[in-house]
């Protein structure tokens, strides 16, 4: 929500749209290549959008395509998270079993 707009309009004509909206790019690629990809190319995929709708003078499509892209970030960023987590832990308990299973 822009702070100039009270109710959610964007600004007229002669009307200063405020601070573009983060477009969280670098996030979104980072959250792509370490955590996980499918989820973090729809975040790269918004991210990209911010800026073209801001230049372009869709104020309310940018920041709410900023909050789409922070949202898919944030999702991307703990799917990867709990599929390490998961991922070690399965080596962890594989790794015991072998152990105790070796023994005669």
């Amino acid at each position: 929500m822009e702070p100039n707009s009270p109710f959610g309009q964007s600004p007229g004509f002669g009307q200063t749209p405020g601070l573009r909206p983060k477009n969280w790019l670098v996030e979104s690629i980072l959250a792509t290549i370490f955590c996980c990809i499918p989820l973090g190319i729809v975040a790269i995929v918004n991210a990209a959008s911010v800026n073209n709708r801001f230049d372009a003078g869709d104020y309310i499509g940018a920041e709410n395509a900023s909050k789409q892209a922070g949202k898919w970030t944030k999702i991307s960023f703990w799917v990867g998270i709990v599929f390490w987590i998961l991922y070690i832990l399965f080596f962890v308990v594989l790794g015991f079993s072998g152990a105790f299973l070796s023994r005669p």
